[in-house]
């Protein structure tokens, strides 16, 4: 940045003035916080990591120098959360990625099952998966849960990709097969209670920072 854009060391010293501010709303809103969703302390929460992230960057534009703590803010991947104070129903939105890595294995499993089902049938004739990946598929998903392929998907020949939750909210719970046909197009995301992302890209940029440290201690 150049000198004819930085923040002046007062506007950091505002900045920094800021934060203390919010610190201090904050605290007073917790001790004074009516329930676990009192929107006082959410509002507060709001305020002070506006507050820190302001500061943040006036202090590195400033000063190239940055804060020994992350607040995260309420945008860091959704926006504010307008949904009912006391939900009555809620939504679990859950996608999990795979990639076939060994489909031989795949393939064996899915027809292991289809030998079970058959001699369980008595019918001596189940079907046959053959070379077919996406019979396997049918057969490996309509066997498991979710959950249970998500804990041995190495058995089955599948790597684990990026996977996302998300907790909604909700005052009544929708009338059934109401939303079946089209599950993830009405997630509102100001409805969202959480949100858990799982990313091979957040291990890499562990694993960059972590080289950086290594390498700014050695130099």
């Amino acid at each position: 940045m150049s000198d004819a854009v930085q923040p002046t060391a007062a506007e950091v010293r505002a900045a920094a003035e800021a934060v203390k501010a919010a610190l201090d709303h904050h605290l007073d809103a917790v001790e004074r916080r009516t329930g676990d969703d009192d929107p006082a302390v959410y509002d507060a929460f709001n305020e002070l990591a506006a507050a820190a992230e302001v500061y943040d960057e006036l202090l590195y534009d400033r000063y190239d120098e940055v804060t020994p703590f992350e607040i995260p803010g309420a945008d860091d991947s959704l926006p504010p959360y307008a949904g009912p104070g006391e939900p009555g129903a809620l939504s679990v939105l859950i996608r999990r990625d795979y990639t076939v890595v060994e489909p031989p294995r795949l393939l064996a499993q899915a027809q292991r099952l289809a030998d079970l089902e058959s001699d369980d049938l008595g019918t001596g004739n189940g079907p046959v998966v053959g070379t077919s990946v996406h019979a396997a598929l049918g057969v490996l998903f309509g066997e498991y849960e979710p959950d249970e392929i998500a804990s041995r998907h190495k058995e089955f020949g599948l790597e684990e990709g990026d996977s996302t939750l998300w907790v909604s909210a909700a005052d009544v719970p929708p009338e059934p097969g109401e939303w079946l046909g089209a599950p993830f197009d009405h997630a509102d995301p100001q409805l969202v209670v959480c949100r858990f992302d799982v990313s091979s890209v957040f291990d890499e940029e562990e694993l960059d920072e972590d080289l950086d440290d290594l390498t700014a201690g050695t130099s």
